[in-house]
């Protein structure tokens, strides 16, 4: 009897993740969000090679995989005794992988890899010949494992130097929006002002009109009336005298 859609799909998810810890059994979901999770990881988690664990060499389709069987591991559905902790590894591999698959931050970020190798190789080339002149012989960093981690050091910092760059922008950025947003507003604000002085404007002076043609009015009935009131002197008649 076949299962109903869900049962199927919750099946090869199932059969899925036990492939996956059989075949890499060191990348367990506990283990992984502890490395997502570990103190400092705002910081490491900035490179995405670091977070796919792949190197940057690696193919697009092998760092799609990588990060497959990673968003499974972590998944908060597989870890239901740690749901919070699983979400916020699940986002760091999703936010790493998106920045993979886009080639425009993939280059910047081989940037950002390629740099640190050629300032770590010049900072350890300094570094060799003030041991030489010191009569030492080589330097830690000639360990390729040493040499390994100093490059990991300095990508670390550079990635984070990247970061702090684009949030300044970032906060210059929605700086200008709100200031840009308030002069909008101020001038609404102005022209709102200005349009509601303009109506009472017009309100009162149509009443200004009004009252003064009614002053108008008022005054020439007034002086109709003053007229008809007014009786025209008239000096006597002389009598003539009787003698």
């Amino acid at each position: 009897m076949t299962g109903t859609a869900s049962e199927v799909k919750f099946n090869e998810f199932y059969t899925e993740v036990k492939e996956i810890e059989k075949r890499d059994s060191v990348l367990t979901p506990k283990q992984q969000i502890e490395r997502l999770l570990r103190p400092g990881s705002t910081y490491r988690n900035l490179n995405p090679f670091d977070v796919l664990q792949v190197e940057p060499d690696t193919s697009l389709e092998e760092m799609k995989k990588k990060y497959r069987r990673l968003s499974i591991l972590v998944h908060p559905d597989k870890n239901q005794d740690d749901p919070d902790r699983a979400q916020q590894a699940f986002e760091a591999v999703n936010k790493a992988w998106k920045t993979l698959e886009n080639e425009e931050t993939r280059k910047k970020c081989l940037d950002t890899i390629e740099e640190a190798v050629g300032r770590t190789d010049l900072m350890l080339a300094e570094k060799r010949k003030k041991a030489k002149k010191e009569g030492r012989d080589g330097i830690p960093e000639d360990d390729p494992a040493k040499y390994k981690h100093a490059i990991y050091v300095l990508t670390m910092k550079l990635f984070a130097d990247m970061e702090r760059k684009r949030r300044e922008l970032a906060g210059r950025d929605q700086e200008e929006r709100k200031r840009k947003r308030e002069a909008e507003i101020e001038e609404e604000e102005n022209a709102k002002e200005q349009k509601e002085w303009q109506k009472n404007f017009e309100e009162s002076r149509q009443n200004r009109v009004e009252s003064w043609q009614s002053f108008q009015a008022n005054m020439k009935s007034k002086e109709k009336k003053s007229s008809k009131k007014v009786k025209l002197f008239r000096p006597p008649k002389n009598k003539p005298e009787s003698r």
